[in-house]
């Protein structure tokens, strides 16, 4: 008699089984029956054989999702991970011959020497001749004193790196430059925009010029340049840095610059990029429009006077202060505001030394040789220096 089995998997049986009476009744032989008795083993085997293989593809899956999904957060973190940059290498000039950065040593110390010479002496005579004592060079005195603040950040570094092969500088080090460079550019940025405007009173406003420009309100304007490159500064910095290093480490300037330096993290610097753009359009084509609006009233009014007798000294101070925007801005414009497919090595280094040196160093030189006030001051300054130095010998 047969029985149908209703479960394979529950009942170890197989379908259309002989009763062990039959088996009995009709003598199947022994080989039959031990045929019958092992296929139901046999079935088991194949069907756990075919489970377990479904099991090991399933976790082999599970393993290889897991791998997967780890390496997926192994790469995200890396760049995080990775950020083992203690220390960056400014090439600057490392590639010129002993001899050309020999004589580059003698040039760039020369001109820091004369600029911290020369800026030094404004300081000292706008804060001591009591004939300059007006918002003019009080604002000129303030200007050498942030040339002096800006050459003394990146020059001596330079000096040092054409005289030893040793060109590594620290990460916090790379960090405090950028920030004293932020805070001095900015800060002079927005007093040249201030010193316009001083012009402007003086010229188009002559009779109201005391009580505008007074002594407050000009303290006031430079403390207010110096607060707005502190925070603007604090802000470009962390731009610059927030993302982290992984890349290479070399910096292809004598200091460390903004844009190079994004450049090199590992993360997308392209907002950084924009952000930095959008601030140098506040920071620097806010104050020289400021700067042009003042100059084109000045000269509307200089042009509308009928006596061109003081036409002369005029247009001499208005030229030597243009000068002085139109180096440093220029300069900062295109280190800042250009893109930087169009930067490189050749023509960042020029325009770096444009306005970390160059711009600082003639300063002194525009507002003391285009200005009578100036010179008189100077020769009663190094003639008083002459006569105690004769008296005390």
């Amino acid at each position: 008699m047969h029985t149908q089995c209703n479960n394979v998997f529950k009942r170890p049986c197989i379908c259309n089984s002989i009763d062990a009476k039959e088996l009995e009744t009709h003598q199947v032989p022994l080989s039959s029956r031990a045929a019958l008795q092992l296929r139901p083993s046999s079935l088991e085997q194949l069907f756990l054989r075919h489970h377990a293989i479904s099991v090991s593809r399933d976790s082999d899956s599970v393993t290889q999702r897991e791998q997967q999904s780890h390496g997926m957060r192994s790469q995200t973190a890396d760049p995080r991970n990775s950020s083992t940059v203690t220390e960056f290498i400014l090439v600057g000039f490392e590639q010129s011959s002993p001899s050309t950065r020999a004589l580059l040593f003698t040039l760039f110390l020369a001109l820091y020497s004369l600029a911290m010479a020369m800026n030094g002496l404004i300081i000292f005579i706008t804060w001591t001749d009591p004939r300059l004592n007006s918002p003019m060079y009080f604002f000129l005195g303030h200007l050498s004193f942030l040339d002096i603040c800006f050459i003394t950040t990146t020059i001596p570094q330079m000096l040092l790196h054409l005289v030893t092969k040793n060109h590594t500088v620290s990460f916090v080090s790379c960090m405090t430059q950028m920030y004293l460079v932020f805070l001095v550019g900015v800060a002079e940025c927005i007093l040249l925009a201030f010193m316009a405007y001083d012009r402007y009173v003086a010229i188009c406003h002559p009779l109201n010029y005391a009580q505008i420009m007074s002594q407050k309100v000009c303290v006031r304007l430079v403390c207010s340049s110096w607060i707005f490159g502190m925070v603007n500064g604090i802000f470009l910095e962390y731009m610059s840095f927030r993302n982290p290093f992984c890349k290479d480490n070399h910096i292809e300037n004598f200091f460390c610059e903004a844009p190079i330096v994004i450049a090199l993290s590992c993360g997308d610097p392209e907002f950084s990029m924009k952000l930095i753009f959008m601030d140098a359009i506040v920071v620097l084509l806010s104050p020289m429009m400021l700067i042009i609006t003042s100059y084109a009233r000045i000269l509307a009014s200089i042009l509308h006077r009928a006596s061109s007798s003081g036409h002369g000294k005029t247009f001499s101070t208005c030229a030597s202060h243009l000068t002085v925007v139109v180096f440093f801005y220029t300069s900062a414009m295109f280190s800042y505001m250009n893109p930087r497919s169009t930067h490189g090595p050749d023509k960042d280094k020029p325009f770096s030394l444009l306005y970390t040196i160059i711009t600082p160093m003639c300063n002194p030189i525009i507002y003391s040789f285009r200005n009578k006030e100036m010179k008189g001051a100077m020769g009663r300054a190094l003639g008083r220096g002459s006569l105690a130095q004769a008296e005390s010998v």
